[in-house]
């Protein structure tokens, strides 16, 4: 056990992740799949706004074995840009909440800063660029922490319909 424990709820509070670990790292995402994605999102009614003020997508990294839906897995819905994308993001339908994003073959867990409740999660998790060598070497490190294992999310429930 970590001796950081963070949450991440939805807007209404039905839906609450924990994460048992330190963050990887912290990121700003700017690719368009992730802009595209979050302003899909921003449209469903009573959405909260996703992107920033660059116009990209802030996000905590942490590792995927250390991340369990404690209340409202019910109510989590993946959405995949493409059906045969690797990249699957969870939706809280309760209050149409973006949570987190899902690189399916990684072993991580995106989860959007806005959602973690704890802003110590926030101050420690090192900021990085997506594009640097810093931020590959951080991913690979947590991964031979977690013995190369490639852990599944599996609390989503379904798929998010109508958008």
């Amino acid at each position: 056990m970590s001796d950081m424990v963070s949450k991440a709820r939805c807007l209404c509070g039905q839906v609450i992740l924990e994460v048992d670990a330190h963050p990887i790292l912290s990121t700003v995402c700017h690719c368009s799949s992730c802009q595209d994605a979050a302003h899909i999102f921003e449209r469903l009614p009573g959405a909260a706004p996703i992107v920033d003020e660059s116009d990209g997508v802030p996000y905590v990294l942490f590792p995927k074995n250390r991340v369990r839906c404690t209340s409202g897995r019910e109510n989590l819905r993946e959405h995949r840009l493409k059906e045969s994308s690797p990249t699957r993001r969870a939706v809280a339908v309760c209050c149409n909440t973006f949570m987190f994003l899902d690189f399916t073959k990684g072993h991580w867990i995106t989860i959007c800063r806005d959602r973690l409740e704890d802003r110590r999660a926030i101050e420690n998790a090192p900021i990085q660029n997506r594009q640097s060598t810093m931020f590959i070497l951080r991913l690979m490190t947590a991964w031979a922490r977690m013995g190369f294992r490639n852990p599944k999310i599996e609390f989503l429930q379904g798929r998010l319909e109508n958008v």
